[in-house]
């Protein structure tokens, strides 16, 4: 049994994936991290953490993709998308085509940590 939620942090940038990874620690939860959906779904394969928090553009395999395969392979695992880009799927956004594959929430970049730090407590209890 865990003594602290496990978390892991996709985002193919490495000063995001820094700092979502310092704050979340510091907010007392166990972090781990992948530059890509490939990485990703390597750990959670090895170790499925309790709560992914995903950005969409990535290069290889993109979030949505990597949300999709998720979603099927561990159905309960809590997904929350993140994205800087505003890019449409025809009339619907990133985050939207996120949410419809699976995530649970969304947040657009630049968000404040609070905002993250909220989401990633509520899906935690829920």
């Amino acid at each position: 049994m865990r003594t602290m939620p496990s978390i892991l942090v996709v985002d193919d940038e490495d000063q995001i994936r820094r700092l979502l990874r310092e704050t979340l620690e510091q907010a007392g939860y166990q972090v781990t991290e992948a530059r890509d959906g490939k990485e990703a779904l390597t750990q959670c394969r090895q170790a499925q953490a309790d709560l992914i928090i995903m950005d969409i553009l990535m290069p290889d395999q993109d979030g949505l993709e990597t949300t999709s395969r998720l979603r099927r392979e561990f159905p309960d695992v809590k997904v929350i998308a993140i994205t800087g880009g505003s890019e449409m799927v025809g009339t619907l956004n990133f985050l939207d085509v996120a949410k419809m594959l699976g995530a649970h929430r969304t947040l657009q970049k630049p968000f404040e940590m609070k905002a993250l730090l909220d989401a990633v407590q509520s899906e935690l209890q829920s």
